[in-house]
C-alpha cells in the first residue's frame, strides 16, 4: 500500500521536473508566428520586393525585383514583399483598376515583417521611418 502512494509522488516530481525545465509550447509558437512570411533570398538589412508569390507562376522567378536599403522610388511590379531590416518602412504602391485608372496607396511595413499582395500592384516607394508604425 506504501509503494502507490510513493510511486505516483515519484511519477509527479517527475513530470514537474520535465516541465519545469522544457520551453513552453506557448513561447516557441510565437516565435514562429512572428515571421509568417519569412526573408526567402532577401539579403539580410534589406527591404525586398518579388514580382511573384512563392509558386505563380511556374516555374516563379526568385530574384526579388527591389532590394534596397535606403529610401527608394520608382516602379517594379510587385505581389510579395518583406522588411528584412531594423527599421519600419512606408512601402507606396499602386494599383490598377479595370477601367485602367490608378489608385495610389501607402502603408507601413514594420521591421522584420513581410506579407502577399492579393492582387497585382507596383510598388512606387519605399521610404524608411525612426517611427513606429
Amino acid at each position: 500500500m506504501t509503494l502507490r502512494p510513493l510511486a505516483l509522488g515519484l511519477a509527479s516530481a517527475a513530470f514537474v521536473a520535465a516541465m519545469a525545465s522544457a520551453p513552453g509550447a506557448s513561447a516557441a509558437g510565437s516565435a514562429a508566428s512572428d515571421e509568417p512570411w519569412p526573408p526567402g533570398n532577401c539579403p539580410q538589412g534589406n527591404f525586398c520586393v518579388w514580382p511573384n508569390w512563392a509558386t505563380i507562376p511556374d516555374p516563379a522567378p526568385t530574384e526579388p525585383s527591389v532590394v534596397t536599403n535606403q529610401d527608394w522610388t520608382g516602379k517594379a511590379p510587385a505581389l510579395t514583399y518583406y522588411n528584412y531590416t531594423s527599421r519600419n518602412a512606408d512601402l507606396g504602391y499602386l494599383y490598377t483598376l479595370p477601367d485602367g485608372s490608378q489608385q495610389p496607396n501607402t502603408f507601413c511595413v514594420p521591421a522584420h515583417q513581410g506579407n502577399i499582395f492579393y492582387l497585382p500592384v507596383e510598388v512606387t516607394k519605399v521610404t524608411f521611418r525612426d517611427s513606429a508604425c
